[in-house]
């Protein structure tokens, strides 16, 4: 999935001009607590309901505000990975959309790509989760899964990141099709790989908690 595929188009953008009052207006009809705020074409950040109840004056316009995340924005290519570790490092909810040229082409919500992501094949798909620890000069994806797939197992799923403890090594998260990972575990420990966690699933995912629990998983964050 990639950014344009994801744009909330029930959210419109405010206009530096516009006063307090309407942001939160709008934010109690869209049921948000964040809003974007774009002058000309060019996004400026985000004011939130937070800000607007600090300063206690409904009447005052949106450019007298000091606005959050005005970094916070993804092109409309960008993979949906990008937009969760957007909105993670800034601490926001919304992510705006940029088109090439700079212009505000539209925003996302947190959690409709959450929601997106868990309907993918690599979610819904019965499994379990495995997390590697390893050397990243020993990291090679196609040796992991040649090993995997001698299992008669195979990966859905993969993310990669450095382990905060250890630059050197780095924690890989696999999805793979079985529920019971036992025989790829054991082969996967006989070739030196060591496993430090494991999710089976032992039920369909069914709600939006274990959606997010699967997701905060595959990107360990």
């Amino acid at each position: 999935m990639i950014a344009e595929e994801l744009i909330n188009h029930m959210i419109p953008p405010l206009k530096p001009t516009d006063d307090a009052g309407k942001a939160i207006v709008w934010m109690e009809e869209l049921r948000s607590n964040q809003l974007p705020v774009v002058d000309g074409g060019k996004f400026l950040g985000f004011i939130s309901e937070d800000i607007i109840l600090e300063n206690n004056n409904i009447e005052d316009q949106i450019d007298s505000f000091e606005l959050i995340g005005p970094l916070c924005y993804v092109y409309r290519n960008q993979h949906f990975y990008d937009i969760i570790k957007i909105a993670s490092d800034n601490d926001v909810q919304l992510v705006s959309v940029l088109e090439d040229d700079d212009s505000f082409y539209g925003v996302i919500t947190v959690q409709d790509t959450i929601t997106s992501f868990a309907q993918t094949a690599a979610v819904q798909a019965p499994g379990a989760i495995l997390v590697l620890s390893l050397p990243a000069n020993d990291y090679s994806l196609a040796e992991i899964s040649r090993l995997i797939e001698s299992d008669d197992a195979k990966i859905l799923s993969s993310s990669v990141k450095e382990d905060h403890f250890d630059s050197t090594k780095i924690k890989l998260t696999l999805k793979v099709n079985k529920t019971d990972p036992s025989r790829a575990i054991a082969t996967l420990e006989r070739f030196g790989y060591k496993i430090i966690a494991r999710y089976q699933e032992t039920k369909p995912l069914d709600n939006q908690k274990e959606r997010l629990d699967i997701l905060l998983k595959y990107l360990d964050i």
